[in-house]
């Protein structure tokens, strides 16, 4: 009887040790699924499969939800910035858009990421940063 018993709980002890192993070698979390810190670095490396042109929805399947969002319709076309966490500067708990990499697309397609580039569409008068409403009612005055 207890070598039945034996041979019972090795063979369901085997079972969930095979079920675990499968299930760590396989799977792999979402970056919403992710803590700040296996995303920031997720995200950094991912930073790398980037190419300009790429779309949108495609960006958003790699990287996940964005940590900010801002967006502007021009007379050209639309812009939309997604930012995403990183790099690390200061353990206050908020993730802040200093520890975010822009990524800026035109028209839903990608046309450049990084700091400085954001910079450039800024203080080209491209800026992505909305108006506030008196800006807007005077520039329509004009």
């Amino acid at each position: 009887m207890k070598s039945k018993a034996s041979v019972i709980i090795g063979s369901i002890f085997a079972a969930y040790v095979a079920f675990v192993a499968v299930v760590v070698l396989v799977y792999e979390p979402t970056p919403d699924e992710m803590d700040w810190e296996d995303r920031q670095v997720y995200n950094s490396q991912k930073l790398n499969d980037l190419t300009l042109g790429q779309d949108i929805s495609a960006v958003k399947t790699l990287f996940g939800k964005a940590d900010f969002t801002e967006a502007k319709s021009l007379k050209e076309g639309q812009l939309q910035v997604l930012f995403y966490r990183t790099h690390h500067e200061k353990s206050d708990g908020v993730t802040t858009k200093e520890e975010c990499t822009p990524l800026i697309f035109k028209d839903d397609k990608l046309v450049a990421w990084g700091d400085d580039t954001y910079k450039q569409y800024l203080d080209a008068g491209t800026d992505i940063v909305s108006r506030t409403a008196k800006e807007v009612e005077s520039s329509s005055k004009n």
